[in-house]
């Protein structure tokens, strides 16, 4: 049986505005890894660097522009490279729908309830980023 973590939640932004966060790699240091690369699109290459000692690859498995993208893991730990993650983005009134998932985690480990509680944490960054403009330092995030 495999695991997964589950996010929704609003930010008061636009659509493209909250997809370029999510998949453009300069918008994407604002508020997870230290450095990364990538183009969003299908079958393209991402690197997430967090350290030398975390210095993570994923592939784009599905994206639409101004309306959703996955990352399948591909070079992580053990706990991360089955996992697949991915952004959904729908208009509401009050902003955007935000639908987040990280799903095929093998073990409901120390790991999983970690990332699960640093997901929720980088997201609430996230929507600081977009609403407020708030950037928190690498060494300080979560």
């Amino acid at each position: 049986m495999n695991h997964s973590i589950y996010f929704n939640f609003i930010i008061k932004s636009d659509k493209q505005s909250v997809y370029k966060a999510v998949s453009e790699p300069e918008h994407l240091e604002k508020w997870w890894p230290l450095k990364c690369t990538g183009i969003p699109q299908v079958g393209q290459e991402y690197n997430f660097n967090f350290t030398d000692e975390y210095d993570w690859y994923a592939e784009v498995k599905s994206c639409k522009q101004w309306d959703h993208i996955h990352y399948k893991m591909t070079k992580s730990d053990d706990d991360w490279n089955p996992t697949t993650f991915g952004f959904k983005l729908k208009e509401k009134e009050s902003g955007i729908c935000l639908n987040f998932f990280h799903e095929d985690w093998p073990e409901c480990n120390s790991e999983f309830k970690h990332s699960s509680f640093c997901w929720a944490m980088l997201l609430n960054a996230l929507k600081d980023y977009l609403e407020k403009g708030i950037i928190i330092p690498f060494e300080d995030r979560s």
